[in-house]
């Protein structure tokens, strides 16, 4: 496999068909849990991966939305980035992510499982979950080349409560994903 690849995940449920002999790194839930865990990795094993790849579930914003997705842009939805630039302390609150396949995911800490939540998320982004945006940027602070592949395992309504269900379908698309691209262009 590819030791200088470390595949991260939420949730050891996420990550249960990642391929044998894969480096992985299970966070927890939420964007300061998984910051913490892949800053601590990378500077820990400092120059060893040449690539970060996070997998997981997302919730869809659309409804025509299924599958799994490679987003293009992550955006941290749940943050003043607007507010706290007008008084004078610019922040980050979006990424592009090249290869993907032109979908926008919003990351919060916020689990969304209601209409009006997912219809407001709607306007910016295609797909919702809670570590992406923490994830890319403490890669964007290493300097390392980072992949964000997310399945579709709820409608961020009603459904999302429904989520353990749904994550090893998740998970076996996710691993598949892994085994067929050989974890994507690693260039």
């Amino acid at each position: 496999m590819h030791d200088d690849v470390l595949v991260v995940s939420a949730t050891r449920a996420e990550a249960a068909h990642v391929p044998t002999g894969s480096q992985v790194l299970i966070t927890g839930l939420g964007k300061v849990r998984s910051a913490t865990a892949l800053a601590r990795r990378l500077a820990a094993e400092a120059g060893r991966y040449r690539r970060v790849v996070n997998i997981g579930t997302a919730g869809a914003l659309h409804l025509h939305h299924g599958g799994l997705y490679v987003p293009s842009r992550v955006i941290e939805h749940d943050l003043s980035a607007a507010e706290l630039s007008a008084l004078g302390y610019p922040v980050d609150d979006s990424w592009e992510l090249p290869g993907g396949d032109g979908s926008v995911l919003a990351t919060g800490d916020t689990f969304v499982n209601d209409t009006a939540r997912r219809e407001e998320l709607a306007a910016r982004a295609d797909l919702v979950d809670m570590e992406a945006a923490a994830l890319v940027h403490v890669c964007g602070e290493f300097g390392v080349p980072v992949r964000v592949v997310k399945v579709v395992s709820d409608y961020a309504d009603d459904s999302a409560m429904d989520w353990p269900a749904a994550v090893d379908a998740a998970a076996r698309d996710l691993g598949g994903w892994l085994t067929d691209t050989a974890y994507g262009d690693l260039s």
